[in-house]
C-alpha cells in the first residue's frame, strides 16, 4: 500500500530499469474509478506524448480484490526468483493467508475479553478470508467486520464510522485494538478510542520493530492477556 506519488515513482523507476521487478498493484475501492482515472490520465496526458510506452500497462494492475492483490504479488516475486512451481502449489500459497496461525496469546485473551465486550475483527481482508481464518484458528469472534461490507479499505473513515454503525454503537464505545500505528491514528480520528498491542516478532527474528505507543492511545499492552488484565478489570469496576 502507498500514496499516488509512491506509484509513479515506482512505475518511473520499473519503466527505466532502475529498480528490480517488484509486485505494482493497485488496490481500488468496489466499483471505485480513482486509479482508472489515474490510468486515462496516464493514457491521455503522459502516453500521448511519448513518455511511456501502451506496453507498460503491463508492469502495474488495478484491482479491488484484496486477495488478487495478494495473489498477484505471489506471481510476481515466484517470476523475480524464478522459482517454478505447480499450480496446484501456487494456489496453495496463494491461500495461506486462510491458514495463519494466530499470536500465543490471541486465543485465550480474547476468550477473556468476550466475557465482558463485543468482539469482531475489523480488518482489509474479504469476509471469506476472514470467515474461513477464524474458522481454522478457532478465534472466539462475536461477529466479522471486512472493510467489504462498507466498500471501502481502511483507513478510509467510513470502515471505522461504518463498524459502529453496525453494532449500533457511538464510535467512542467502540475500541480499536491493533498493532499498527497508522491504523489505529486512523480510527482516533473517526472518534474510536484505541488499545495498542505492539508485535516485536511481526517481521521475524531481526525485523523491523514496532514503532513506539502515542501518548493520546487509550490502552498499550504487551499481549492480549494483558490487555483482558487492563481492560476486564475496569468494566468489573463500573
Amino acid at each position: 500500500f502507498g500514496t499516488l506519488d509512491e506509484a509513479f515513482e515506482l512505475l518511473t523507476l520499473l519503466q527505466t530499469g532502475k529498480a528490480q521487478p517488484a509486485p505494482l498493484v493497485l488496490l481500488d475501492v468496489p466499483d471505485g474509478t480513482y486509479w482508472r482515472g489515474w490510468q486515462r490520465f496516464v493514457d491521455e496526458q503522459v502516453a500521448a506524448r511519448g513518455l511511456v510506452s501502451p506496453e507498460d500497462h503491463c508492469l502495474y494492475r488495478i484491482t479491488a480484490d484484496v486477495e488478487a492483490l495478494l495473489g498477484d504479488t505471489l506471481e510476481v516475486l515466484l517470476a523475480r526468483h524464478r522459482i517454478d512451481l505447480a499450480r496446484a502449489e501456487v494456489e496453495r500459497l496463494r491461500s495461506v493467508w486462510r491458514r495463519l496461525d494466530p499470536w500465543p496469546d490471541a486465543r485465550r485473551g480474547l476468550e477473556r475479553l468476550r466475557n465482558d465486550y463485543v468482539l469482531g475483527p475489523l480488518s482489509n481482508g474479504s469476509f471469506a478470508l476472514l470467515t474461513e481464518m477464524a474458522k481454522r484458528a478457532r478465534l472466539p469472534w462475536d461477529c466479522i467486520l471486512s472493510t467489504e461490507l462498507f466498500s471501502a479499505y481502511k483507513p478510509d473513515p467510513r470502515t471505522y464510522e461504518g463498524a459502529a454503525g453496525l453494532l449500533g454503537l457511538a464510535p467512542e464505545e467502540v475500541m480499536l485494538v491493533a498493532a499498527h500505528v497508522g491504523d489505529l491514528r486512523a480510527a482516533a480520528s473517526a472518534g474510536l478510542r484505541t488499545g495498542y498491542v505492539p508485535r516485536p516478532l511481526e517481521w521475524g527474528p531481526g525485523g523491523r520493530q514496532p514503532a513506539a505507543p502515542e501518548p493520546d492511545f487509550d490502552v498499550v499492552a504487551q499481549d492480549f492477556g494483558a490487555l483482558a488484565d487492563r481492560l476486564c478489570s475496569a468494566e468489573a469496576e463500573r
